[in-house]
Formats: C-alpha cells, sequence, structure tokens
C-alpha cells in the first residue's frame, strides 16, 4: 500500500487547470528557472523528503526515548535532576523550531535551513557518541580501582554531552519545521489533483514518521540498555549522514519557492499592525484600494475589521505601503490564536501518555507467558499500532468517501479533523480513569494498599483500549493540526507554521509540569501522585484531564465554527 499517484505526474490533463499549463506558479527548479509540473515536485520529490523525516525521527527518538536512563546510569545523576534536565531539553527542542523557522522565512528558505540545520545535527550527534565512549572508558577505569567516589563522570564529559544534546535541538530546530513544509511545498495548491495528493502527504508523513519511532523504541532501545551507549548514539549519527545524502539526491526535482521578488513578509505584516495602531483613532477617507476588500467574502472584510484602517493614507504621504492582501494576511495570523490556545489542553492531556500511563502498568500483571513480562513502557507500542492502522484506512476509504459527500479535497475540513481526534483523546482519559479505579479496587481487594512494589492481580491489557484510543487521537489531531497549520499561513510563512504545531505540544508539555506542581501543593501528602500508587488517586487526576479536555472541546468547537479559513492564492 502508498501514496496515490507516485509519479507526481500522471494525472489526466482534463483535470488541470486550463491556465498555466506545465508551469508551476511561484516556483523554480534548481537551476532558478520556472519549474515545471511533469519534471518536478509531486511524489516523486516527497518519498525523498519523508524517507529523510523518517530517518530524522529515528535520530532523535534515539535520544529522547532513554535520555533518562542514560542520565541517571552513565552520568549518574539522581531522578530528580535527570527528570529536570529531560524536561528543558524537551522543552527546548520543542519551542526552538520557531527561531529555527524565522531564519529560514525570513533569509535562507528551507532548501538550505535544511543542509545546515542537517550538518549541525550531525556535529552534535557525532560529539554525543564521543561522550559516551569517553564516559564509558572513565567507568571502566574507575571499576578497575577502590574508590567509589572517582566513578562519577568527569565535568568535562558532562559539559561536552550537554553541549552535544542542546547541538541536537539546535539542529532539529531548524529540520524539523522545514522538512515538513518543504515536503508539502512539492504540491501545486492551485492544481486540483495536486491539492488532493497533498492532503495525502500529511497523512503518509506521519505513518512514515511513526513508522521511525517504532523501530527506533524496539531497536536502538534494546542497543543502549544491553550493549553499549557509544554504539546507540553512534547509529542515529549514521543514520543522520544517510538522510542528508538522500535528500541531496533529490535536489534536481524539488520544486523551490520564488523569492527573487517582494518584500519579506514578516516586514508586510508588520506594516499592517503598525499602521493599524497609527491610525486607531483616524476617521480620514480610505484609499479607494479598499474598495477592492469589497470583493473578498463579507465576513473576510468584516472581520478584524480595525487592521483595515491600515489602508488609511497618512497625513504625510501620497500613497500606502500595505494592501488589501497584507491586511488578509495580517487577519489570517490573528485568526490561528483561539485555535492555537484551545490546542493547549489536549496537549497537556496528550503529555500523560509516557508518564503516568507507564506508572499504571509497571504494577500490573504483566506476564506474556511465564518467565516473560512485558516492559510497561512497550505498551506504547499500541498508539503506534493504532495510527499506522489509522492511517491508511482514513486516507484510502474515509477521505475518498468524505470527498464524494462534501466536495473538499481532504474529506473534511482540517479543524473537524481535529476536533474528532481531541474527542477520542477525551474517551481515552476517561477509560483511563475507569481502569485506574478498577485497579486501585482490586488493590484494597487484595489488601496491598500499603505494599507499593507488589504486582496487583490486574492483567496490563486493560490497559491497551486508553493506548489506542490515544493512537486514534493522535492519528487526527496531530496529523490535523500540521496540516491547518501549513495552510492557513501566507506561503512564505509555512515554515512558522509548522513551528506554531510544534510549539503547541511543547507549551502543553509545560502547563502539564505545572499543573502537577499545582496539584501536589493544593493536596496534603502527595495524596493524588504518592509514589505508593496503590494509595495514589491518578484516577483523579485523569477525571481532571477528561473535564479540561471537554471543556477545551467546546472552546475549540466554537472556534472553529466562527474559524474563516484563508484565501487561497489566484
Amino acid at each position: 500500500m502508498g501514496p496515490p499517484d507516485s509519479s507526481g505526474a500522471g494525472s489526466p490533463e482534463r483535470e488541470r487547470p486550463l491556465l498555466g499549463g506545465d508551469v508551476v506558479g511561484g516556483a523554480v527548479d534548481y537551476n532558478g528557472r520556472p519549474a515545471r509540473r511533469s519534471c518536478s515536485g509531486g511524489w516523486r520529490s516527497a518519498f525523498f523528503i519523508i524517507g529523510v523525516e523518517v530517518a530524522e525521527r529515528f535520530a532523535y527518538y534515539g535520544i529522547a526515548a532513554n535520555l533518562i536512563t542514560y542520565l541517571t546510569g552513565p552520568l549518574g545523576e539522581s531522578t530528580a535532576a535527570a527528570a529536570e534536565n529531560v524536561n528543558a531539553w524537551s522543552g527546548a527542542a520543542s519551542l526552538l523550531p520557531l527561531l529555527g523557522a524565522f531564519v529560514a522565512d525570513s533569509y535562507l528558505g528551507r532548501y538550505r535551513t535544511i543542509i545546515i540545520a542537517s550538518l549541525v545535527y550531525i556535529l552534535g550527534l557525532a560529539l554525543l557518541t564521543l561522550s559516551a565512549v569517553l564516559t564509558s572508558l572513565g567507568t571502566s577505569e574507575c571499576q578497575n580501582t577502590t574508590k567509589i567516589t572517582s566513578c562519577s563522570s568527569s565535568k568535562l564529559h558532562v559539559i561536552l554531552f550537554f553541549f552535544s544534546l542542546y547541538m541536537v535541538a539546535i539542529g532539529q530546530a531548524g529540520h524539523k519545521p522545514c522538512v515538513q513544509a518543504f515536503g508539502a511545498d512539492q504540491f501545486d495548491e492551485r492544481d486540483p489533483v495536486e491539492t488532493k495528493a497533498k492532503s495525502s502527504f500529511f497523512n503518509w508523513w506521519y505513518f512514515g514518521l511513526c513508522a521511525g519511532v517504532s523501530v527506533t523504541l524496539v531497536v536502538l532501545v534494546y542497543i543502549q540498555d544491553n550493549l553499549n551507549w557509544s554504539l546507540g548514539f553512534g547509529i542515529p549519527c549514521i543514520v543522520m549522514v544517510v538522510a542528508l545524502v538522500i535528500f541531496l539526491m533529490g535536489t534536481r526535482t524539488y520544486r523551490f519557492s520564488d523569492r527573487s521578488n517582494g518584500t519579506s513578509p514578516f516586514i508586510r505584516i508588520g506594516r499592517v499592525y503598525v499602521a493599524a495602531a497609527k491610525n486607531w483613532r483616524k476617521k480620514a477617507p480610505l484609499l479607494p484600494i479598499e474598495e477592492e476588500a469589497l470583493k473578498l467574502p463579507l465576513e473576510n472584510y468584516k472581520q478584524f475589521m480595525f487592521l483595515n484602517k491600515a489602508l488609511i493614507i497618512a497625513d504625510d504621504s501620497k500613497e500606502n505601503q500595505t494592501n488589501v492582501d497584507d491586511v488578509e494576511e495580517a487577519k489570517s495570523i490573528l485568526r490561528l490564536v483561539p485555535i492555537w490556545l484551545t490546542n493547549l489542553v489536549f496537549a497537556i492531556v496528550y503529555a500523560q501518555i509516557s508518564t503516568f500511563f507507564t506508572k499504571q502498568g509497571a504494577t500490573m500483571d504483566r506476564t506474556i507467558f511465564p518467565g516473560f513480562e512485558i516492559p510497561a513502557a512497550s505498551l506504547q507500542v499500541f498508539i503506534g499500532l493504532a495510527i499506522v492502522i489509522t492511517i491508511p484506512i482514513y486516507d484510502r476509504i474515509f477521505v475518498p468517501v468524505a470527498r464524494s459527500l462534501t466536495n473538499k479535497p481532504s474529506g473534511i475540513t482540517t479543524l473537524q479533523r481535529i476536533g474528532a481526534g481531541m474527542f477520542f483523546s477525551i474517551l481515552g482519559m476517561v477509560t483511563a480513569a475507569l481502569v485506574e479505579t478498577k485497579r486501585l479496587e482490586i488493590a484494597r481487594e487484595y489488601g496491598l494498599v500499603d505494599i507499593p512494589n507488589a504486582t496487583i492481580p490486574m492483567s496490563v491489557w486493560w490497559l491497551v483500549p486508553q493506548y489506542v484510543l490515544f493512537g486514534l487521537a493522535e492519528a487526527l489531531t496531530m496529523v490535523g493540526l500540521q496540516e491547518f497549520f501549513y495552510d492557513q499561513v501566507p506561503s512564505e510563512l509555512r515554515s512558522i507554521g509548522l513551528s506554531l504545531y510544534l510549539s503547541v505540544i511543547g507549551v502543553g508539555s509545560i502547563l502539564s509540569s505545572i499543573l502537577i506542581s499545582i496539584i501536589k501543593a493544593a493536596t496534603s501528602n502527595d495524596d493524588w501522585f504518592s509514589n505508593n500508587l496503590n494509595k495514589a488517586h491518578l484516577n483523579y487526576f485523569y477525571w481532571l484531564l477528561a473535564g479540561m479536555g471537554a471543556v477545551g472541546f467546546v472552546l475549540f468547537s466554537c472556534c472553529a465554527m466562527a474559524y474563516i479559513y484563508r484565501r487561497r492564492a489566484a
């Protein structure tokens, strides 16, 4: 099974717009000439880029998935200190893409940013491997001495490790938002056939991403835990080198945005906000050009009408530097704010998957057959399995059926897709609360409340439904957010758009930590989050998150119904 129309150019001409022919507007090839549909872009280019993303996610999660184990093991940090360092690095890795996207959209362009970021990424991974080798040698020497205190890593090794770790975060900051935006750029939104293909691209992109992560969780974590960390960090470095080679191999097929003319989008949009602020109290006649605004749908014109004042001619000027299109772009940025804010609740709920769900599973009966227990963290594979199954069904069955009913290229709107995923996340959290309540009842029934390390006679398979529901939620909401933020920003700012999606997850994780801290401070003796889960009340926390998710879903639905989609380029 694979994406449809893999040739990228095999669609019937009768489905193409008559104007424009084989030339793709606003795009050039690697020689700077107008890009031709028949020999550039489409799936032929997207396959290279999806392959690069699979490799990058393999490398990233090869570090992130088991980082806390390395910090508490070879580096000798306490659990609390290691958790703080992991959270700090994860937060930086989620928020730095905003900076990387700004550099790409303002100065370097996506292609150059990807190459530079890949080189930084590879250097960071190489230094990380070196630090692991040096730490391993130091540990070996330490084991041959009688001084226990000499077994902690030297400050030099620790400094090198964290320098390398944050270099990886910086490389990922330029790589992550630009690769996906560059991949979606290979499909012309003015072409009806390629518009449908672009919607499928986001689905298959996430499919490949999950495949890469799944391999990481199975292969690299095993190598790191059972062989050695030098090899566990070295393999991602080699994979990233191969990914860069693959990306460069596709250069002749890529479409590049034509940046040869026009003012920076940041300057254009900034002028609108500044001019509107300066003209806040003015009632001077508007430019005749504002009459063009009336050609827009009336709802576009009436929304955020205060920005229309940017079209007022200043007293000391004979002409205006802004136009209707600039104002519409400025409005499109403001429209994203409510959607971004209401998705933070989903991100808070989503953050629990790798923490408390795993702790739940660790207390339950995980025996598969005598002598073998499934690791609690391995249950996350059911999320990936749900995604891998859901995305092909969604893309190949649901979308064509919905498209025939709605005449929308993606079947349903991206906001409808996001909302459906949020609903499944609420169901997942309700399921988690019910299962945890049942687990606590069994612990009390068997007198295990005061035995924190006791195995509760309850199968770990009870947790599978909540993992599957969160897999469905991720397949719908995460992919929907990516496509939404890509589509709804000006075309020159699409790397920024995808970094906004990443920032939702990053800020949501930070808010989750803050929420847990507030609850711990408000409840006595760690009632909700006791180290002894048989005395804790994670079910209360899950019910709280389910309630927050429901409120967030209602707020999101209101914002979604009021949302005005950005006009596509003509």
